[in-house]
């Protein structure tokens, strides 16, 4: 848990905010144009009991976890990430969360699209290493967010990850390339 939680109404606040950037803007404006417009009221700030700083639930939308987030930049973070699976969801009619590999593809994509991975992240985060750090980074994560689904247990999460990848990360969709 953050050393000290927000509330849920100062999270709400910087959900707000996060609007006004160039990068929510313009997923938001993608997700509109591929029919699939979303309101403010698409994104909730709540107290999370997993330890995550949010997640997207097809048809109910962003939560934001007040208790797992201090900054805004933390929360931009998680909005753009959760817009990028909002758009994967949105463009592929038959995305099946339960499957791994399509579950492996848009956790690729939002590892690879959002900046999560980027250089300096990883070195606020310990990794020091210079070449390669991104990609290693985004497969890090992807097996972090596969192991929490019930149906990638053991080999199936590195299995689906390695099978979906080169497809997956060289999918830059709504951009024109990676950010």
């Amino acid at each position: 848990m953050a050393k000290k939680p927000i509330s849920e109404e100062e999270c709400q606040n910087m959900i707000q905010k996060s609007f006004r950037t160039p990068m929510v803007r313009f997923l938001r404006e993608r997700l509109e144009k591929a029919g699939c417009g979303i309101g403010d009221n698409f994104f909730k700030a709540v107290t999370c009991d997993q330890q995550v700083a949010g997640s997207y639930v097809r048809r109910e939308g962003v939560k934001v976890c007040s208790n797992y987030v201090r900054k805004q930049y933390e929360v931009d973070q998680v909005v753009i990430r959760e817009l990028i699976h909002a758009f994967d969801d949105c463009r592929a009619a038959n995305l099946d969360w339960s499957d791994c590999a399509h579950h492996a593809c848009t956790e690729i994509r939002t590892n690879h699209l959002s900046g999560n991975c980027h250089y300096k992240r990883e070195l606020l985060r310990g990794f020091l290493k210079l070449r390669g750090h991104e990609q290693e980074c985004v497969r890090r994560e992807v097996l972090k967010s596969l192991s929490a689904n019930p149906n990638c247990a053991g080999y199936a999460a590195k299995d689906s990850m390695e099978a979906v990848w080169d497809v997956c990360y060289n999918d830059t969709q709504p951009f024109d390339r990676a950010p």
